[in-house]
């Protein structure tokens, strides 16, 4: 006979292959097409200068299918870095966008994490820069790969906690500081800058196409709802006053304040529920996040749930 918990975690399996699968479908749809924008969606995704913060650009993305995510790009004398690379079909589109502002080469690519549309031109990069991000992004990209796949664009350097870059004499940090959206989130950090790039640990506003984002919690790459908070605890330690979202615009560290407590309610509520005795069938009926104005699809809550009740 099968145990409760047994029972339970088949059904979170069950449920996060059907997103999966239907994640894997569009990522690859949306990886491999360039889709077609209007003059003043293109204008959204122009490169341009973070104001006050010196040799720092920003190429915007707003989503995870029409433009990617945002891509910081430091020019310094001895080169450039960036930090992300949106799709696997964008590298002609960033380096002609740093081109513009830059004769620069580009020596130096952060990754936030593996996902497709940060991390999907990866391998363009690798001849002429040196790719680096977290151990579990390489672990990641290798294992949805699969054993008989090139494993084009898993970084061939990674680290654990901490790791630097020091190019024309600016230092760039890379922290990894606890689960959340993946277990291979990075946050980069510009101490000069006074400024971070934090993947989508942090998202905000809409996109392109107008709907509203909300966090997403890919279990099936060591994300977590439990340790998100401390994670970003953890973020707002950093000294810094500009913010670069995984997606979305130029926020400042009040931002993240207000999504962090988002995300406690969210968790305290489901966890209030559970605690009450609510059943898994009946948590997203039972479970009211209207003011957080994040459309969470029910099975991403039952996800939660499935998290925090599983031992």
């Amino acid at each position: 006979m099968k145990t409760m918990k047994t029972m339970r975690l088949n059904r979170v399996t069950s449920a996060l292959l059907v997103l999966g699968l239907v994640g894997a479908a569009l990522g690859v749809a949306t990886a491999q097409q360039p889709p077609t924008l209007t003059p003043e969606q293109l204008d959204r995704l122009t490169i341009r200068p973070i104001p006050g913060k010196e040799g720092l650009y920003l190429l915007p993305g707003f989503d995870g299918s029409l433009s990617g995510g945002n891509v910081a790009v430091l020019v310094t004398g001895e080169g450039v870095l960036i930090v992300d690379n949106k799709f696997a079909y964008s590298y002609d589109n960033i380096t002609r966008q740093i081109a513009s502002v830059t004769t620069q080469p580009i020596r130096y690519v952060l990754n936030t994490h593996h996902h497709f549309d940060h991390a999907g031109s990866n391998a363009d990069f690798m001849p002429q820069a040196q790719v680096i991000g977290h151990e579990n992004v390489r672990v990641n990209m290798l294992r949805n790969a699969g054993p008989s796949a090139d494993p084009v664009g898993a970084p061939p350097i990674t680290f654990s906690d901490k790791t630097s870059v020091f190019l024309g004499g600016v230092p760039v940090e890379a922290h990894h500081l606890g689960c959340g959206h993946t277990n291979g989130d990075s946050v980069i950090y510009f101490p000069d800058q006074q400024t971070v790039h934090t993947g989508d640990l942090f998202i905000w506003g809409n996109r392109l196409d107008g709907s509203t984002l909300a966090p997403f919690i890919d279990y099936d790459n060591g994300g977590c709802a439990a340790d998100w908070i401390a994670t970003l605890d953890g973020l707002l330690q950093l000294d810094f006053d500009t913010v670069i979202p995984g997606h979305g615009p130029l926020l400042n560290k009040a931002e993240i304040r207000i999504f962090r407590d988002k995300f406690d309610h969210l968790v305290s509520r489901i966890t209030a529920l559970i605690d009450a005795g609510i059943g898994r069938d009946a948590i997203v009926s039972e479970l009211d996040i209207n003011d957080l104005n994040w459309p969470l699809a029910p099975a991403a809550i039952q996800a939660i749930y499935d998290e925090l009740t599983s031992g």
